[in-house]
């Protein structure tokens, strides 16, 4: 039986492209990848349409290096695609070799994306990978040099498509096809193309060098304010946010709410200097229903202590001059 491992992301270009590899009987193991950037929450709904063989990978520790220092650089924001990608292959190539399997695939379509999938960016991608004779793109295969596989006769060339280009007639006809309504949007799942996120990534990234999973996954979490001793400070916008903090806090962070006013939560990760919670409850005050003029009471968390304080609400007119 031959058997591909194909990338899936849950997108429309990465589901069509196990639809074309089913086709021809071959037996898919589909596998999704995991860090503080992206989840494996809509390949997870997809292969259940699908009705594939889901592994996950966290890749969390080499994928930080990679957002640190990418080889081949981001594009427009802070998505260092290439080097992403090879790295997905890399994976994917040791899972391949782990269940005996016969290729890899992918739903790359040749010219979708100018900077990344582009043609020399495709043939990086694959050399850099370490199995670049093993990687099929089934939706552009035919306008790509012919793979290994395709050469042994355990995928027909002649099956895969030469879909190319930006437009997403092709796919759309063909999810028609399929019968396929439900799936993500492109790029939609990756933080490092929204560009609130990949500012704050820059601002840390200078900041704190040594930032680690959680810092990354705090990124995404309410306001982000950086005071004068450098200290980072991090602001619930709604409920949800004040969960998510509460959720991923650990005992060396300072938690911060306002006592008799509805409130976002604050947090200071890993600990703070006076000062840093001084302001941090000054700054939930503002945002607090607690009327403006008047002294607040904010309860502070820090390990098993907590106490109280009475501050006054940050001034409005100040607080961008913080905020990252």
């Amino acid at each position: 039986m031959v058997k591909g491992i194909g990338l899936l992301s849950g997108g429309l270009d990465s589901i069509l492209a196990i639809k074309v590899i089913q086709e021809q009987g071959i037996y898919v193991i589909a596998v999704s990848f995991v860090t503080p950037f992206f989840s494996s929450k809509n390949a997870e709904k997809a292969s259940k349409i699908l009705g594939v063989e889901l592994r996950i990978l966290d890749i969390s520790d080499v994928h930080l290096k990679i957002v640190r220092s990418p080889k081949y650089g981001y594009g427009k924001a802070m998505n260092p695609c290439i080097d992403c990608h090879a790295l997905m292959f890399h994976e994917a190539g040791k899972l391949m070799e782990k269940e005996n399997a016969d290729f890899l695939f992918s739903g790359e379509v040749l010219g979708e994306r100018p900077m990344s999938q582009n043609f020399r960016a495709l043939m990086r991608v694959s050399e850099e990978s370490g199995y670049k004779d093993y990687i099929i793109r089934p939706l552009s295969a035919r306008l790509l040099p012919e793979t290994l596989p395709e050469k042994q006769g355990k995928v027909d060339r002649e099956r895969l498509l030469s879909i190319r280009g930006r437009s997403r007639k092709p796919q759309t006809e063909l999810a028609k096809k399929y019968g396929i309504t439900e799936y993500a949007q492109p790029a939609g799942g990756c933080l490092l193309t929204d560009p609130m996120y990949s500012r704050r990534l820059k601002e840390i990234m200078e900041k704190q060098p040594d930032f680690d999973k959680r810092d990354a996954e705090l990124l995404a979490i309410g306001r982000h304010f950086r005071i004068e001793s450098g200290e980072k400070i991090i602001v619930g916008r709604d409920q949800a946010d004040n969960e998510k903090l509460l959720a991923i806090k650990n005992d060396g962070d300072v938690t911060l709410d306002v006592i008799d006013y509805p409130s976002p939560i604050a947090m200071i990760p890993n600990g703070g200097s006076e000062k840093a919670i001084m302001i941090a409850s000054s700054i939930i005050a503002l945002y607090s229903d607690a009327p403006k003029n008047d002294k607040v009471k904010v309860i502070y968390y820090y390990k098993d202590k907590s106490n109280v304080i009475l501050v006054n609400p940050f001034p409005k007119d100040e607080i961008d001059k913080i905020r990252i």
